[in-house]
């Protein structure tokens, strides 16, 4: 054992339980381990043939308190994710200079809130949900993109539409391009996909591929540009930017195990 270290998890000056060899979080760490994950990222988007300058690193710091986003954002990083909306509140007042965007599920009764707080809403899972968050985006003045969350995998614990409804829906003006089309005061940027878990790298490119034909061919069919595709994790994101991803979630790899 280290001199000074015992066994089970350490305290860090900020107060929350870390593994043993896990260090305290600083903005010397994270720009550390950020710059090796773009070289790692780049690396593989240029073996895949596309623009290693193409995606951005969405930091995800759900369970980490504002200490560490001020960190990160001493590191240089400027894109911020979280999964829950009570939880992101605080963290987007104390942090207003940050870009935040939301990358968990989102409640209809949390619409308002999500709003308000966030740049970009990655997990629109339903019609109804975006009309209800055009509504409340032209009451409350503002202009958040949103993304339509997809279940490309098919799995039945994962949230999104529906992959076989949405490509029908790619390849005929039904329903989906009805709603795209009312919507005014939001801008859907694109799609959104997560990966099984676990799955090896190849199946994980299969994932990923189809989400970004189903947002070509939705593109064709509205006649509008939907940019976005948030895809990839920690495990998974070397394929997701081989596949094309713009918008990369990055939890683990910046911040280490979240605190128990």
């Amino acid at each position: 054992m280290r001199p000074g270290r015992r066994a089970g998890a350490l305290a860090s000056p900020a107060g929350p339980m870390l593994p043993i060899d896990e260090p305290p979080l600083s903005a010397e760490l994270i720009a550390t381990r950020h710059a090796v994950l773009l070289a790692r990222l780049r690396s593989a988007a240029e073996r895949a043939g596309r623009d290693p300058g193409a995606f951005q690193v969405v930091a995800v710091t759900k369970g980490f308190d504002v200490a560490v986003v001020r960190a990160a954002l001493a590191a240089g990083l400027r894109r911020f994710g979280e999964n829950r909306v009570q939880e992101a509140v605080a963290k987007v007042v104390a942090v207003p200079q940050a870009e935040w965007h939301l990358v968990g599920r989102l409640q209809a009764n949390k619409a308002r809130p999500a709003v308000r707080a966030f740049a970009a809403i990655h997990s629109v899972d339903s019609l109804d949900l975006l009309a209800r968050l055009d509504r409340i985006a032209a009451e409350e003045r503002v202009a958040p993109r949103v993304l339509l969350q997809v279940n490309a995998s098919a799995e039945a614990t994962k949230g999104g539409f529906e992959m076989a409804w949405a490509r029908d829906e790619s390849t005929r003006r039904g329903e989906l391009a009805d709603a795209l089309d009312r919507v005014s005061a939001i801008r859907v940027a694109g799609l959104m996909t997560i990966a099984p878990a676990g799955a090896r790298a190849e199946a994980a490119r299969a994932v990923f591929a189809a989400l970004r034909e189903l947002r070509d061919a939705l593109e064709q069919l509205v006649g509008r540009r939907m940019p976005e595709l948030s895809m990839g994790m920690t495990a998974d994101a070397e394929a997701a930017v081989a596949e094309g991803a713009t918008l990369v979630r990055i939890g683990t790899a910046l911040f280490g195990p979240r605190p128990g």
